[in-house]
C-alpha cells in the first residue's frame, strides 16, 4: 500500500464540511471528561459546517485557515489570525492567535499536528506577527504538552466560561515569532 505524502494547503469553501467533521470529532475526543459528555455527544457536524461556512466567508484576509490532506482526504485543520481581545472588544493585543488546531482522532500522534503547527508558525511569521498566543483547556494535558513542545509557554492568563452549566477553564500560551520574509 502506498501512502500519499501529507499536503498542507489553504482551506477552500469546498473543505468546510470535512473541516466541520474534523472539528466536532476532535472536540469529542479531546474534551471527553473535560466538558459535559451530553454536550459533546450533541455536537452536530452539519450545524458546525453551517457556522464554519459563515465564518469562513466573512473572515478578513489576515485570518488563515489551513488544512492537512493525506490519501485524498482531509485529516486536520488549523486557523490563526490577529489576537482577539479577552473581552471581545475592538482593542486587540499585539500579535497573532492560533484559534484552532484539530486532527481526526485517528491521526493524533502521527506528526500531522506538528506539520500543521509548523505551517501556522511560518505563515504567522511571514504575516509579521511578533508572537502567537493560543487558549487551551487547563485540563487538556496532552494538548498542553503538544504546545509546550512547539515552544509555547503558559503566560499566567486564565479564563473560565460555562458549557451546559459546567465551568471550563482555559489557560493562555504564548510564543514569540521570528520575522520571516514572505
Amino acid at each position: 500500500m502506498v501512502v500519499e505524502r501529507l499536503r498542507i494547503r489553504d482551506m477552500t469553501a469546498d473543505d468546510v464540511d470535512a473541516v466541520a467533521v474534523i472539528r466536532t470529532r476532535g472536540w469529542q475526543a479531546a474534551y471527553a471528561g473535560l466538558m459535559p459528555q451530553a454536550y459533546l455527544d450533541g455536537l452536530d457536524p452539519a450545524e458546525d459546517a453551517e457556522q464554519r461556512r459563515a465564518l469562513f466567508a466573512a473572515a478578513p484576509p489576515e485570518v488563515v485557515d489551513l488544512v492537512a490532506e493525506r490519501d485524498g482526504g482531509l485529516v486536520g485543520w488549523a486557523a490563526f489570525g490577529p489576537a482577539r481581545g479577552q473581552d471581545g472588544g475592538p482593542r486587540r493585543p499585539p500579535g497573532g492567535e492560533l484559534y484552532a488546531l484539530y486532527l481526526s482522532p485517528e491521526h493524533i500522534g502521527t506528526g500531522i499536528g506538528h506539520a500543521l503547527m509548523d505551517a501556522c508558525l511560518l505563515r504567522a511569521a511571514q504575516q509579521g506577527f511578533p508572537s502567537l498566543c493560543l487558549w487551551v483547556l487547563k485540563g487538556n494535558v496532552r494538548a498542553r504538552r503538544f504546545y509546550e513542545r512547539a515552544g509555547f509557554l503558559a503566560d499566567g492568563a486564565e479564563d473560565t466560561y460555562e458549557v451546559d452549566g459546567t465551568p471550563v477553564t482555559e489557560v493562555r500560551y504564548r510564543r514569540p515569532l521570528t520575522r520571516v520574509p514572505g
